[in-house]
């Protein structure tokens, strides 16, 4: 990105996220070893996946007629980085998860900014609680990057001033647009995670429509995809039952 003539310094524009699985303790066997403690009492892990069309057969049926509270004894760790506008749509989600994101009040934000990619549909159709997205033209999505890097630019050069000039950082970032890039930790249970799932994501296996926001949608296919190759007897019950978190 090359700056303007009066700037000190640069902007980079992204039209990606990044999620990284930090730390898990998170398997399928989480869900036998609490499911199967109402019947049998407490089992060895040998004796738990013995068997392993029952223990599919098993979670299978807890997915199925919503026995919820057998996903929730696991925990996923996610490191985010996403626009904050992703963050402000992520704190809807707070039954079984935890965030620390970081802080405009301690440290100095970084330049880097959200821009819709190539394949981000900009043109809303329709009216509220019935629209559809369309692709738009390259004139439209020439416009819309152009204006969102020149309103970057000068916000960030106003919260520059205001450091500059002694302004705690607190105050100076009130300047900042929601396309600024911000990181979290999050963490969650398979049972949280699936609610999120079922809302945050289009999928063709889904009972219910879900009509999520592309970025959100970008950050849950992220973390879809780590928590399959950690249960996949969970994650496969879950898409067999129309994707409705028990």
């Amino acid at each position: 990105m090359t700056p303007t003539p009066d700037d000190d310094f640069k902007i980079e524009l992204r039209d990606d996220v990044t999620v990284e699985l930090v730390k898990h303790s998170a398997a399928d066997s989480d869900v036998l070893f609490a499911a199967r403690v109402s019947t049998v009492g407490e089992q060895s892990l040998e004796e738990l996946t013995k068997d392993p069309e029952r223990s599919k057969g098993l979670i299978n049926y807890l997915m199925r007629d919503r026995h919820g509270s057998p996903f929730e004894h696991n925990s996923m760790t996610f490191f985010i980085n996403a626009p904050i506008l992703v963050f402000r749509e992520f704190m809807r989600h707070r039954v079984g998860w935890s965030y620390n994101e970081e802080s405009g009040r301690y440290r100095e934000l970084q330049p880097v900014f959200y821009v819709p990619g190539p394949d981000r549909k900009l043109v809303q159709q329709g009216r509220p609680g019935k629209y559809v997205f369309v692709e738009g033209t390259p004139e439209q999505h020439e416009s819309v990057g152009n204006a969102m890097e020149e309103s970057y630019r000068q916000a960030y050069r106003a919260y520059q001033e205001m450091l500059a000039q002694g302004v705690a950082r607190e105050v100076a970032r009130s300047v900042l647009p929601v396309g600024l890039f911000s990181s979290m930790y999050a963490t969650c249970n398979a049972r949280s995670l699936m609610h999120f799932l079922g809302l945050r994501t289009q999928h063709e296996q889904a009972k219910v429509p879900s009509f999520p926001q592309r970025e959100i949608e970008m950050v849950g296919e992220k973390m879809e995809a780590e928590w399959a190759k950690l249960m996949p007897l969970t994650y496969a019950a879950f898409n067999a039952n129309g994707r409705v978190a028990p």
